[in-house]
């Protein structure tokens, strides 16, 4: 953005300082994540710029820690690479089996998440709700309360679900949660739910519910004006809490560390695990992935606030 004419000097440092400030910024924030790009591709184990690397002999760099996230654990990683070897790394190989349970918790995680956390935020968007303040401020809570507390609370209730039926008189004894899927699962669910519900009532601030009330007026039934009217028109928010709480459970690690047993090993569980019992640049390389399936899903988000804009007539800046 240019400097009006008629700027004074002072106003012109202003501007200039402003913009190296918010480089400077820029640079702090960007610069850790950056960093581990170049360094994924390390030939050595070592978390430092080699000196073949500083001086881009191609020597030092190398896929070698790309290749090990498919080998780790295998029990043949030395074989041909037929569709043996592929069985092999499908079925044994650490970081494949952590990258497929991180897919399937969170796609089950965020389908509940989702499904919950839309028709929270549609109960709490009509106007004739009773305490929306206070059960706004519950459903979110989790976002809020410290992790660890929550992931705590989580252990305890997974590991005998039925300890509140004994305030009941009812037997207190049932199957554990903790160290399953579903325990898993729920606890996810739990903490991509607050998200569902800000965004989904954030795009509910500009719906215009004369349209409801319309379609009533014209013979539809409540589910069809949802599915019909409602759902087209909230979508963009819908997806965009979709892929909050996908990127909540796929990023998770605490609630994973309490909850989760030996079969239920995520990628940032490995990643956890890897620091503490093996520290190798490997898990520079899972970090590289990860930054950018978060730039493609953070890119996805933009696109959908945009069209949701276009859709409820806001132009965007």
């Amino acid at each position: 953005m240019a400097v009006p004419t008629y700027a004074s000097p002072l106003e012109r440092a202003w501007h200039y300082a402003y913009l190296v400030i918010c480089g400077l910024i820029f640079f702090f924030l960007i610069a850790p994540i950056v960093v581990i790009i170049p360094l994924s591709f390390n030939t050595e184990p070592y978390f430092t710029f080699t000196d073949k690397m500083l001086s881009f002999d191609p020597d030092g760099y190398s896929m070698r820690w790309y290749d090990s996230l498919l080998t780790f654990g295998m029990q043949r990683p030395d074989a041909p690479r037929d569709l043996n070897w592929w069985a092999d790394a499908w079925a044994n190989a650490k970081w494949v089996n952590a990258a497929k349970n991180s897919i399937i918790i969170g796609f089950f995680s965020t389908l509940l998440a989702t499904a919950l956390g839309t028709l929270a935020a549609l109960g709490l968007s009509r106007p004739e709700m009773p305490f929306r303040r206070a059960i706004m401020a519950i459903l979110i809570s989790p976002m809020i309360v410290p992790l660890i507390i929550t992931a705590t609370g989580m252990f305890f209730f997974y590991s005998n679900p039925c300890t509140l039926l004994g305030w009941f008189g009812l037997p207190t004894e049932c199957g554990r949660l903790a160290g399953t899927y579903l325990g898993v699962i729920l606890a996810h669910a739990t903490l991509g739910i607050p998200f569902v519900i800000i965004t989904v009532t954030a795009t509910l601030v500009g719906f215009d519910q004369s349209l409801n009330r319309a379609a009533a007026s014209l013979g539809a039934n409540p589910r069809t004006t949802f599915f019909r009217i409602t759902m087209p028109l909230i979508l963009p928010g819908v997806i965009s809490g979709a892929l909050f709480a996908f990127v909540t459970s796929f990023d998770e690690v605490v609630a994973v560390l309490f909850i989760a047993g030996p079969d239920q090993q995520t990628i940032p569980r490995q990643m956890w695990n890897g620091i503490r019992e093996q520290i190798s640049p490997a898990i520079l390389a899972v970090a590289t992935l990860l930054v950018g399936f978060s730039i493609a899903l953070l890119a996805t988000v933009e696109l959908l606030r945009r069209r949701s804009e276009r859709i409820r007539g806001i132009t965007p800046h």
